[in-house]
């Protein structure tokens, strides 16, 4: 499992001092750009390199628990599937390293940046992911 660590900011929350919805899915995007960046896939090499996208085409979250400002988080990323064009990470959100505050999942498919058709993704982000499966 990968962890990436966070604390929520004001800027994430919202009249009332909680998390606001979408900024779970904000930081679980920002723990696959910490994943990739481990892998040594970072984003600004992706974009401006290589010659496919990874676009998210699935996500999903739920919230088990409020959060405010100044909350320490734990996020961990793990690989549930590795499919041939596509994968699928499950984000486990824990406050203080100890209680799960929320659950996601994100499905990504590799497509050629020119045709924006699927393609099998590379194999060696394949075998980087597996590191994390």
């Amino acid at each position: 499992m990968f962890t990436y660590q966070t604390t929520i900011k004001l800027h994430d929350t919202d009249a009332a001092g909680l998390l606001f919805f979408s900024n779970q899915f904000t930081i679980m995007h920002d723990s696959y750009e910490a994943l990739l960046g481990k892998l040594r896939f970072p984003f600004a090499s992706l974009i401006r390199k290589k010659d496919y996208f990874l676009p998210i085409v699935h996500a999903e979250s739920d919230y088990r628990s409020s959060l405010f400002v100044g909350d320490r988080l734990s996020v961990g990323v793990t690989v549930e599937h590795l499919g041939i064009t596509s994968f699928t990470l499950a984000y486990t959100i824990k406050k203080d390293k100890r209680r799960i505050v929320g659950v996601g999942k994100t499905i990504h498919v590799a497509i050629d940046k020119k045709s924006h058709t699927k393609i099998p993704l590379p194999d060696n982000l394949r075998r980087a992911l597996r590191r994390f499966s």
